[in-house]
């Protein structure tokens, strides 16, 4: 699962707010939604936030393995 716990404090540190996000820079709230629920966001969106913020991907998104992913050993047995 890919969270963006990180953005949070990234926006903060580059002291950037969500409304200047949104006004400035013409991210949608429903993207900023997304990102706050750690849902499907697109490359576009991942890349613009990076040229925005001055940072590189792993400064906004992390993987985290869920419970719901599927074991490696699982999925290489099938093979």
């Amino acid at each position: 699962m890919i969270v963006y716990d990180k953005l949070w404090k990234t926006l903060k540190k580059r002291n950037i707010s969500q409304y200047k996000l949104i006004k400035t820079y013409h991210i949608s709230t429903g993207q900023l939604d997304r990102l706050r629920k750690n849902g499907n966001v697109s490359t576009y969106t991942l890349n613009q936030l990076c040229e925005i913020l001055g940072c590189d991907l792993s400064d906004i998104a992390e993987y985290k393995v869920s419970s719901s992913t599927p074991d490696n050993t699982k999925l290489n047995n099938k093979q």
